[in-house]
Order: C-alpha cells, then sequence, then structure tokens
C-alpha cells in the first residue's frame, strides 16, 4: 500500500486519480479549498474502496503556510508521500493586453506556487528515504500559446519549467518526476461550453497514465506525457 498525495484532489482530475489509486488499494490524502467537495468525494471513496484509506484537509495550497499544514498533516498519520500529484490548478480566460489587473498574480499563485509550496514541504522525507514520484498537472498550454490564453498559459509555462528543474534536482535522490501535458479534459470548466464531451478527454483517461507511469520499473521513468483529444486540441 502506497501513500499517495493528491492536490485539488475533490473533483475534475485530481478526483479521478484519487479513484483509481483507491481502487488498486492504497493509503490516499486528497486537499483542496471546498471541504464539502472534499467531504463528499471521501465519503464516496470510502463508500466504494473501503479497504483504501483517505483522508482529506481543507486549504488553499497557494499559500506557503498552508502548503505546510497539509504536509504536517501527512506526517501526524505516519505517512511519507510515495507518489506526489500536484494538480491544484484555475483558469481565468483573457488576453495580456487587457485582462484584469491581478489575473497574473492570481495564476501564478494558483497554477505554480502551490505545486511549488507542496513540493518543498514533502521533498524532505522523500528525499531522505530515496524513493518517490513527482507528477506535475501541466498543461498543452505549457507548449504552445493560444488566443484567449493569457496569464493562464504564462503560469502553465512556468510549471512546466518548475518540473524540468525539479526533475534534474531529484535525480541523484532517485526520485521521479513526470509532467503531463493534457488537452481539453471534461470537467467543470467544459460543463457550460456547450461542446460535446464526447470528443474532449475523459478526466480518468489523465488518471490511467499517471497510474500506469507510477508503475513502471524503478529505473524508469516517463518525463513527459502529452495527450490531446483525437481531433486535436480544442
Amino acid at each position: 500500500m502506497r501513500n499517495i498525495v493528491i492536490s485539488g484532489g475533490s473533483k475534475g482530475i485530481g478526483k479521478a486519480i484519487a479513484l483509481k489509486y483507491a481502487a488498486e488499494g492504497n493509503n490516499i490524502f486528497i486537499s483542496s479549498r471546498n471541504e464539502k467537495f472534499l467531504r463528499n468525494t471521501t465519503e464516496e471513496i470510502n463508500g466504494l474502496f473501503p479497504q483504501s484509506p483517505i483522508k482529506y484537509f481543507a486549504a488553499d495550497l497557494s499559500k506557503n503556510q498552508n502548503a505546510i499544514q497539509f504536509a504536517d498533516f501527512i506526517f501526524q498519520n505516519n505517512a511519507i508521500p510515495d507518489i506526489l500529484i500536484n494538480n491544484a490548478g484555475t483558469f481565468l480566460p483573457g488576453s495580456i493586453h487587457n485582462e484584469p489587473d491581478g489575473t497574473l498574480e492570481e495564476m501564478m499563485e494558483n497554477n505554480l506556487y502551490s505545486a511549488y509550496y507542496l513540493t518543498r514541504s514533502l521533498l524532505p522525507t522523500m528525499m531522505k528515504k530515496k524513493s518517490g514520484h513527482i507528477f506535475n498537472l501541466c498543461s498543452i498550454a505549457s507548449l504552445k500559446a493560444y488566443p484567449n490564453g493569457g496569464s493562464y498559459s504564462i503560469s502553465k509555462f512556468a510549471l512546466m519549467g518548475f518540473s524540468k528543474n525539479l526533475r534534474e534536482e531529484l535525480k541523484p535522490h532517485s526520485i521521479k518526476v513526470t509532467s503531463v501535458f493534457p488537452g481539453a479534459v471534461y470537467t467543470d470548466s467544459w460543463a457550460e461550453s456547450g461542446i460535446d464531451e464526447k470528443i474532449i478527454i475523459e478526466s480518468k483517461d489523465i488518471a490511467e497514465l499517471i497510474y500506469t507511469s507510477s508503475n513502471l520499473s524503478l529505473s524508469a521513468c516517463v518525463e513527459e506525457i502529452v495527450v490531446r483529444p483525437i481531433g486535436g486540441d480544442i
């Protein structure tokens, strides 16, 4: 039984990942800002997979102190992360020249700082153990700028840079780092778009890719996962 830590774990991709690891019998810790969603997800997973303990911690991980508190919560439960999935983030559309003041700051805090703070809080124990696997949920927007991407795309480029640097730093410590670059995934943000969900990636697809990558031999690391809808970017 491995210890799985998932930020943004109450819905969407994070919830799908939690369900996948719970189905395979693991010890799971999830966090997000919304305690109600966290509680509902925890109760659902407990009902489906009682053999997989799951605990939640409500926090805004874009704040360093909150990330430290989540890490302490994990340690107090006698767990050292085997797999950390930095999935917390949000999307605000706009263009650099006309998006509201503060958009860049908000995107950087939610999409980069949350991963940076939580990873730093958990790494010392993982480095001491000399094992582990970190997945950073980047985006196709990390690889290619697109109209109305603005500060969101900037923050995802930054998250990709964080992931690349982290991978190099942690090689001597036998800790794997994988950057995940999904295209459009059907989550709540697409529900009101009017686009047919059948042409968008399912959250469970991302969960399957991450789960499979985390089960390779100790000597193998999938450095990047790029997945798009079959018809291309939306």
